[in-house]
């Protein structure tokens, strides 16, 4: 007699949106069949008792095997970042392939296809970073990215070399707004930060704990309320990436309770890192530099409030794989100043287990939130919902089996990325997701890999799906402004 189900997983806790579910997961074909007490056998069953089985976490902000702004190439390519997530229960990511000044979108993204094609070994999507907003990538080649699947592109209102001015950022909105776009944006104020480095490292101020005083947080919730100001304008909606301070936090809340079109996300490193990392001997701060920077004991407190209140959605991980040498972080070597160094932190693999540890098990967020934060939020937002996010029937058997007790050590050396150290070094948390099935295949069993080379599947996705406002005290609504209600034809109140 053929089995009923190629996969079984029995006895578990099952999270599904808003209910907890005691029993088992049939899988057939690659995606979930059945949920519900004493299924039928599979060719193969996986007794989960005592464990929690999720959806399988999506990464929508990780940077793989992508030349930097500054020239500089990351440690991990396709196979090792997607081997990184996958032990760290992630089975999507949506990296970026990124433009650069002089650079055709077509050829990027093409080139991108092909390194992901041949190592992935979970599925992904591509966001475009868009750097040259030219007359043929605003007509032509960004409108034919967007309708081929790549619904969400990055702009940067910081660094010399990615920086798009304000008029750009309209242009860019307003073609958002007309195809269906998510526009990603890194809100920093770049005179802000260029004034205060060309200040410090003047004084003499080189070391790497200058970054988070040049990258001051004003800097960061000026260019965030001017981002979310420009998005009204043209009602388009907007997602602030990498939120550090707690000042940007309440311009999010703020502006969301007035009904603004803002989405955001925060990031492992502004709640479990801090701006005193920085102050390492040596260059050791270096490790810690990322842009924004992390900031205070208050900031990390606000962006656990956001995450709890709903103010940010989705908890990604910036994955940004420099090393300690001369090929990233220090390419100067010892007389490498804060404003050379790479900017970016590893967290792939760590980002699920240590909110799992820091937010689940102490209190902070209950197991839904969990899942909204790592996984069904990010499919609604960038288009990958039904198949992916959720434990449901007839989506993709994308699972992460938990165990709750399992205590960990924190360790470079059992964590499986090419960055070569961890910012979260000798941390110990609990809980960790021991079993990893990605479309029915189970990818991550007893430590070991069980995934092919280029295994993982390409995504193409849909506009989002969120509904629209997110938060509405009151009677607080949101109203397009003049030119969005003319462009959509409706005559002025």
């Amino acid at each position: 007699m053929e089995p009923h189900f190629d996969l079984t997983i029995r006895h578990a806790r099952i999270v599904t949106d808003d209910t907890i579910v005691e029993g088992d997961v049939g899988i057939r074909g690659g995606r979930i069949a059945a949920i519900g007490p004493d299924l039928p056998p599979g060719a193969r069953d996986i007794d989960a008792a005592g464990r929690w089985v999720l959806p399988g976490g999506i990464d929508s902000h990780c940077h793989v095997e992508q030349l930097s702004g500054m020239g500089v190439m990351g440690a991990d390519d396709f196979y090792s970042a997607t081997v990184s997530a996958a032990f760290g229960g992630t089975t999507t990511i949506i990296p970026f392939a990124a433009q650069h000044r002089g650079t055709a979108v077509p050829d990027i993204v093409r080139d991108y296809a092909e390194r992901a094609r041949a190592k992935a070994v979970i599925d992904y999507g591509f966001h475009l970073i868009l750097a040259n907003p030219d007359d043929r990538t605003m007509t032509r080649d960004l409108p034919e990215a967007i309708r081929g699947g790549i619904s969400s592109l990055k702009v940067y209102m910081t660094y010399d070399s990615m920086r798009l001015d304000d008029y750009q950022l309209l242009d860019v909105l307003d073609l958002a707004r007309e195809h269906g776009a998510l526009v990603m944006v890194h809100a920093e104020n770049n005179d802000i930060i260029k004034w205060l480095a060309k200040r410090l490292i003047e004084r003499g101020h080189t070391a790497p704990k200058f970054h988070a005083v040049a990258h001051d947080p004003l800097a960061e919730a000026e260019a965030t309320n001017r981002a979310i100001t420009l998005s009204r304008l043209v009602d388009t909606p907007i997602l602030i990436v990498h939120v550090a301070g707690g000042s940007t936090v309440e311009v999010i809340r703020s502006a969301q309770n007035l009904g603004a079109r803002v989405l955001a996300e925060s990031c492992p490193q502004y709640l479990f890192l801090t701006a005193e990392d920085l102050d390492r001997a040596g260059l050791e701060g270096a490790k810690y530099c990322c842009s924004p920077p992390p900031r205070d004991a208050g900031s990390q407190d606000a962006v656990w409030q956001g995450f709890m209140d709903g103010t940010l959605m989705t908890y990604s991980s910036d994955h940004a794989p420099y090393r300690f040498d001369e090929t990233g972080k220090l390419p100067k070597g010892d007389q490498t100043t804060f404003k050379e160094m790479a900017n970016g932190v590893p967290g792939l693999e760590l980002r699920m287990p240590l909110l799992f540890s820091e937010g689940v098990l102490k209190g902070r967020i209950d197991i839904h939130q969990f899942v909204k934060l790592t996984a069904s939020n990010h499919a609604d937002l960038y288009g990958l919902a039904p198949g992916k996010g959720r434990i449901s029937i007839g989506a993709d058997a994308d699972l992460a089996i938990w165990n709750p007790d399992r205590e960990t050590r924190i360790t470079y050396e059992n964590l499986h990325d090419q960055v070569g150290y961890t910012p979260y070094e000798g941390r110990v948390i609990k809980g960790w997701p021991e079993i990893v099935v990605s479309r029915g295949r189970v990818i991550v069993e007893d430590g070991q890999l069980h995934a092919a080379r280029g295994s993982g599947q390409y995504l193409p996705r849909q506009a989002p799906r969120f509904a629209w406002p997110l938060r509405r005290p009151g009677d607080s609504r949101h109203q397009a402004g003049p030119f969005a209600k003319a462009l959509a034809g409706a005559k002025d109140d």
